[in-house]
């Protein structure tokens, strides 16, 4: 096997390899001889085939496999003896496509290496961590959120007039062309106007309506309305007032705590205590991590892979380009361009995923079992009654599974670093920290 460099500039490489026509001659020995013994073949018993014969008879249907396992092994040597490691998969072409049995393979190889990272002390790396405490006042004001989502509602004065937000009690009866339909009749409904629970444009026609009221809402079915019988047919709903409510907060009391899942108000105000703790110390740990981040990119320069940083930017370009048109889903748009920014971003981001993951190969950061499960449980919360299924999903899918390992090993090596950076507190209160998070954005 002769292995002879063509290229050499920056990071990209370019090599010839030729597999000569014995060793791929001797590849298709060595598959014969380990089949052998399990071949029948009329006239011989089972292992005893000759091997002329056996090469007759298997030798083309093997070639095919013999020249790609050489090939894969000319440049597993190639990586293992030059130390190299491509940023990509290598593109392999072979070059003599007239090849003939007994002749030799010539290919061509060619990739971009990962650069060599250059070391640095992370001793040095001085940051910042946000301390928020939890006070009464924002304790109070929780509940107080608490309460409104867990509002009532009570009549309003006789006479009133129903508004956006109020909550109507009705009876009703649909009708398509002057006939009742399947589903289309309640009483004593409790509809809360501008929750958009009912067909688009029937909680509008009620705005206005007062108890006693006998009121027709006419509406169209959504085209793609889930019954095929009322998509896009016109509706006429009578319905009759018997109620109009006005939201009111729920009272904070034992009862509120229950409804959420404490015994009292003051185990609930020890719910909500640890959950912004837990949110406080989440969004300073953002605001610490940007600024490793910031600090990394800054301190470590390195040649980049040109492919590593086009793929990102075109990445970046995609995803912000559907940002600004969430309308559109799927793949059906005009060319995104690129731009000196997206390219920039692509720099940083190929720049820091390199880094951290030398980092954390140094250190010998894994992503233990335990922590893939329990990152497979918190997703498959997003599905329920699905969530065996999510679980199988992701247990054959292996970009799925490295999709889910790569932010938990990020954080890993994250934590890594903080632990060896100088790290010094700062308090600040919560409207400090909800700047410091809203400046994130803006960087």
């Amino acid at each position: 096997m002769q292995v002879t460099e063509t290229l050499n500039e920056g990071l990209k490489r370019g090599y010839d390899i030729v597999v000569t026509a014995a060793e791929l001659a001797t590849k298709v020995d060595e598959k014969l001889v380990e089949a052998r013994p399990d071949i029948e073949m009329k006239g011989f018993r089972k292992g005893k085939v000759p091997m002329a014969l056996l090469k007759k008879q298997y030798g083309q249907r093997l070639m095919g496999e013999a020249m790609q396992e050489s090939i894969d092994g000319a440049m597993a040597t190639h990586f293992e003896s030059s130390g190299d490691r491509p940023a990509m998969q290598p593109a392999v072409k072979m070059t003599n496509d007239d090849w003939k049995e007994g002749e030799d393979i010539n290919v061509e190889m060619s990739y971009e290496a990962l650069p060599t990272i250059p070391e640095f002390d992370l001793k040095k790396i001085e940051l910042q961590k946000l301390i928020t405490k939890v006070d009464k006042a924002s304790v109070d004001e929780a509940l107080a959120n608490l309460a409104e989502t867990a509002q009532d509602f009570s009549d309003r004065k006789k006479g009133s007039k129903a508004k956006d937000g109020d909550q109507v009690t009705i009876d009703f009866l649909g009708k398509v062309d002057g006939e009742p339909f399947e589903g289309g009749a309640a009483e004593d409904y409790p509809l809360v106007l501008g929750s958009n629970s009912f067909i688009p444009g029937f909680e509008a026609q009620l705005v206005g309506v007062k108890v006693g009221e006998d009121i027709e809402v006419k509406v169209v079915f959504p085209a793609e309305y889930g019954s095929e019988n009322l998509a896009g047919k016109d509706a006429v709903f009578d319905c009759k007032i018997k109620a109009v409510k006005a939201p009111k907060a729920a009272e904070i009391n034992d009862e509120l705590a229950k409804k959420f899942g404490a015994e009292d108000m003051a185990g609930l105000k020890i719910q909500i205590s640890e959950r912004l703790e837990t949110e406080y110390a989440g969004a300073a740990r953002t605001v610490q991590k940007r600024e490793l981040l910031d600090a990394l990119d800054k301190l470590v320069k390195f040649e980049l892979p040109p492919s590593l940083v086009e793929a990102e930017a075109d990445q970046i370009a995609h995803q912000l380009w559907h940002d600004d048109n969430p309308e559109v889903e799927g793949h059906d748009h005009p060319e995104i361009n690129t731009t000196d920014e997206h390219k920039q971003l692509g720099e940083r981001r190929v720049r820091l995923g390199l880094l951290l993951a030398e980092l954390g190969h140094k250190a010998e950061v894994q992503v233990t079992d335990a922590e893939m499960t329990q990152a497979m449980m918190n997703q498959a919360r997003q599905y329920p009654g699905q969530e065996r299924e999510f679980f199988e999903f992701v247990q054959k899918n292996e970009q799925m599974q490295q999709q889910m390992r790569a932010p938990l090993f990020e954080d890993k090596v994250v934590d890594y670093i903080f632990e060896l950076a100088l790290v010094t507190d700062k308090k600040v209160n919560k409207e400090e920290l909800q700047k410091a998070v809203e400046a994130l954005d803006t960087v």
